[in-house]
């Protein structure tokens, strides 16, 4: 488990009870949520870290409320902002994955309707964007932000299910 943040080692999760490989988990803090297709997404997330040459050693996925992640946010980036995901990395080498990707559920869930899309749509753009800054890939300006929801796009494009 990671350095950055650990409060949610202390707590009470749910893993869904699946075998999601050994370097995937999925947990859930602070929202009731449940995991739809938890062995699909980890092979659709093995295969995009394959393609772009990076073995998977660590990624744990936080499914949470607004409230835990601004907590997150400002705990540990001095952000007070609510959203969608924060991506920690916590890889020693640029070709494996080891990370800790928190989610809000209900700002996918907000974000899904303002943009007309399903939520598991929404849920799975969010969850391979965390993917993606774990590859490299950054969106703090327009350009970078036009790219990165391009890789999005093509990586959904991977999914089998």
């Amino acid at each position: 488990m990671s350095d950055l943040p650990t409060e949610y080692d202390d707590q009470e999760h749910d893993d869904f009870g699946h075998d999601e490989g050994p370097g995937i988990e999925f947990l859930v803090e602070d929202v009731d949520f449940e995991l739809a297709d938890a062995q699909d997404l980890t092979s659709w997330i093995e295969r995009v870290a394959e393609v772009h040459e990076h073995e998977i050693v660590q990624l744990t996925y936080i499914f949470c409320s607004d409230e835990y992640l601004h907590k997150v946010n400002m705990e540990y980036l001095e952000h007070d902002t609510y959203t969608d995901v924060i991506t920690f990395d916590n890889a020693d080498d640029a070709d494996i994955i080891e990370g800790d990707i928190f989610i809000s559920v209900e700002r996918v869930r907000e974000n899904a309707q303002i943009h007309g899309v399903t939520f598991r749509d929404e849920l799975h753009r969010v969850m391979i964007h965390g993917v993606l800054h774990l590859l490299g890939y950054a969106d703090k300006d327009l350009l970078s932000q036009t790219a990165m929801r391009k890789k999005e796009d093509d990586c959904l494009l991977l999914r089998t299910f």
